[in-house]
Order: structure tokens, then sequence, then C-alpha cells
């Protein structure tokens, strides 16, 4: 199975107007060149004149406990599963949850708000086809999910860390209205075709785990 969001191991930057900030992406790798020419491209601001808000009823979520570790890719820190971690349904196609990891502040906005930190959880179809649920988080209470990996995210370095059993039943969406659309990879390769689903309503998380995201990214 393809590795999904490895982007090839070649370096790039969120940094603005720089050569391989976001704007350049596209001409750093010829694999990436959709970056800059696709038409249906993540993220974007969740409105309801752009996306579809739909209820918990119109998909399935069944997850279970499994094995995971973390590890630093440079530019996020991202929990993998290692056994089976359940799936969702959407359409009538199962997608096998295989990662999830954050992003600070938070790529999507709702309504032009954009928030401390997002996490994405990464699904794969057995055709290949992934679909992503994203999570918004402003400050506040802390997350119970990352307060259980807070002490792996701040240990780890260069190399992956195993976590034990991780339950991803344990990321709460406290809602049943979400955004639904059809958008991309938000970093390269930007592969577009990803069904994207993003909760509604805003989680809250503390100061001292927003912390604990970036310094790791920064080490």
């Amino acid at each position: 199975m393809h590795m999904i969001w490895k982007s090839d191991e070649t370096p790039f930057t969120y940094e603005q107007s720089i050569e391989k900030g976001p704007e350049g992406w596209g001409k750093i790798n010829p694999h990436w060149r959709i970056c800059n020419t696709g038409k249906f491209q993540s993220p974007i601001d969740l409105t309801n004149e752009r996306v579809s808000l739909i209820h918990d009823g119109a998909w399935r979520r069944q997850y279970k406990p499994a094995l995971a570790s973390v590890i630093n890719r440079g530019h996020d820190v991202m929990v993998s599963w290692k056994g089976d971690a359940g799936k969702i349904t959407v359409r009538r196609t199962d997608f096998k949850l295989v990662q999830c990891h954050w992003h600070s502040p938070s790529e999507h906005t709702i309504n032009g708000t954009r928030y401390d930190v997002e996490l994405h959880m990464v699904h794969q179809s057995a055709s290949g086809r992934l679909a992503v649920i994203g999570v918004l988080y402003k400050l506040g209470k802390p997350d119970e999910f990352l307060k259980k990996l807070l002490n792996g995210i701040k240990a780890v370095g260069k190399k992956e860390i195993n976590l034990g059993t991780v339950n991803p039943q344990d990321i709460k969406f406290q809602t049943r209205k979400f955004y639904r659309y059809i958008g991309s990879l938000t970093v390269p390769p930007c592969t577009e075709g990803v069904i994207w689903t993003v909760v509604k309503r805003v989680n809250t998380i503390s100061a001292e785990q927003i912390a604990a995201l970036r310094d790791a990214v920064q080490d």
C-alpha cells in the first residue's frame, strides 16, 4: 500500500513567499504540479455556499483500539496505527483508519475564522482513495485524546516511538453535524479526489498541548 502523505521526503515549507513555500510547491517536484494547477485543492474556507452540511446518519464510524506509534515528520507530528484501528464507511465504501496528525494553526477556516489546531484522521480504501476527517480546536480545556499521548509527543525526536494501544474512539466529535466536500491532500503531492469531512463543532485544547505540538515540530 502506498504510504500516504509521505511527500517523497522532498523538503518543503509552509512559509509564504519563499521558494519552497505553498506558492512554489508545484515547482519543487514534477510529481507535485497539481499543487499549483489543481482545481479542487484543500484547505478551504468552510462556508455554507461552498460545502455541504451533512448529518451523522450520512456515514458510519467503527473504530477500535490498536497498537500505534508516533513520529515527527518535520512538518507535523503523526500517530500511525500498526494494527486494525477500524474504519469509516462513506457512500458504501469502507476506508481504513491509517493515521492521524495535527496542524497548528488550523488549515481549514470556518467563515473566515482560523483556529489554534486542526487534527486530521486519514483513512484509505482498498482501491487507494483517501477520506480525511478534520477536527478543529480552540484554546480552552485540555483535549482528552491528546492528554493520553502528550508524553510520547514531548519525547519524540527523529525516531519513531511506540505508544502501545491507542483508541481512536477517544477522539470526540461532540456533534452530529459535519461539513463535506471533495478536495485534496493539504501537503505535497496535493493529490485530489480526497473526501473531506470536517466536524462543525470546534473542540477545545489547552495551551500546554498546543505548545507540545508546536515544539515537537520546531525541534
